[in-house]
């Protein structure tokens, strides 16, 4: 695996310039781009290029996601945002 690669492409999710998406898809990439086969980073990385409103829209399904980017790694980032917001969620921690 390219690390220049990975630690790129979590440079990225994590530097968005969206506050929301950056608590979503930069844990994302910190918890499955090390799993993720050339296939799979290939389409994340195509995903980071989407402008931001329209990727948080698909990510918290306000937006139905066009079909030239529904992909496994798609709904792997749409499942993520829940676990994402639960942890940084107080209530949900028992604090």
């Amino acid at each position: 695996m390219d690390q220049a690669r990975l630690n790129k492409l979590k440079f990225r999710a994590w530097h968005r310039g969206f506050r929301e998406a950056d608590l979503v898809i930069g844990p994302f990439a910190d918890a499955h781009l090390a799993s993720f086969d050339r296939r799979q980073l290939d389409e994340f990385e195509r995903l980071l290029e989407v402008p931001d409103q329209d990727l948080w829209g698909w990510i918290i399904e306000r937006e139905p996601v066009p079909e030239a980017f529904l992909s496994d790694v798609m709904e792997q980032l749409r499942a993520y945002r829940f676990s994402a917001h639960a942890a940084s969620d107080p209530s949900r921690r028992g604090a």
